[in-house]
């Protein structure tokens, strides 16, 4: 039994230093990887809206309700030819709800007992379509419609037509791809500047597509943009 006293004490200092080496190692490796940088890449493309809808609005004022319906469905036809004229489909214009307000049902103000005209109706009329160019040149095209007595205004004071962008899923993995790239490049950099190499990716955010206008004036051509957040680890 003296004889394997010694036994014990050995392999406790071998299982100590074993251990001592898996310590230190994970420490080493611990250390390692909090080196790291966090960088941002950027993907920014132009596109021009593949859909734009236009809200028209007619008013006409009267005294005779007949006489102002009559107007009124004139008016519509006016424009509803004009735009077929203008090589639009049926599919592609929309005649929406009529209004009529009667000042003598107002009950509170009275400057409205004392207008001309005693109606007035508003009717809306929608142009959807997809032929941004078609639409930009009707647009021009619209004052012609001031010969017939009709004047047509858009729905929406601040923002006359509505161009959007459809086409973001097609889009998204090349911009990806370039972001993921443009942020590698910085990182790259980084990693120059401070005598390291760049190694894997220790975590990453995509981050949000945004659609914005190019300008106030030129809503028609979109800036989709990404901004796509990536932390490297980094190596001697």
């Amino acid at each position: 039994m003296k004889n394997t006293d010694w036994f014990s004490p050995i392999l406790i200092s071998i299982a100590v230093v074993i251990a001592g080496y898996f310590v230190s190692n994970t420490y080493k490796n611990g250390k390692a990887f909090e080196r790291s940088v966090q960088v941002k890449g950027l993907s920014e493309k132009q596109v021009n809206a593949d859909l734009a809808v236009w809200p028209i609005s007619i008013t006409v004022a009267g005294n005779d309700l007949n006489l102002l319906k009559n107007d009124l469905e004139n008016q519509n036809n006016e424009i509803m030819s004009f735009f077929l004229n203008q090589g639009f489909t049926e599919k592609e214009l929309n005649r929406g709800t009529t209004n009529i307000n009667d000042s003598k049902a107002v009950l509170y103000g009275s400057e409205n007992q004392n207008r001309e005209f005693r109606y007035i109706a508003n009717s809306d009329f929608t142009v959807r379509t997809s032929n941004i160019e078609k639409l930009q040149v009707a647009l021009t095209n619209s004052l012609n419609l001031i010969s017939k007595g009709i004047l047509i205004s858009s729905k929406n004071t601040w923002q006359p037509i509505q161009y959007s962008f459809s086409g973001l899923n097609e889009l998204k993995p090349a911009m990806i791809e370039e972001a993921t790239k443009n942020a590698r490049e910085v990182a790259e950099k980084f990693a120059l500047d401070s005598n390291s190499k760049v190694s894997k990716i220790k975590s990453a955010n995509q981050g949000q597509f945004s659609i914005t206008d190019l300008d106030p004036n030129t809503s028609y051509i979109k800036i989709v943009r990404v901004v796509s957040t990536i932390e490297y680890q980094l190596e001697d």
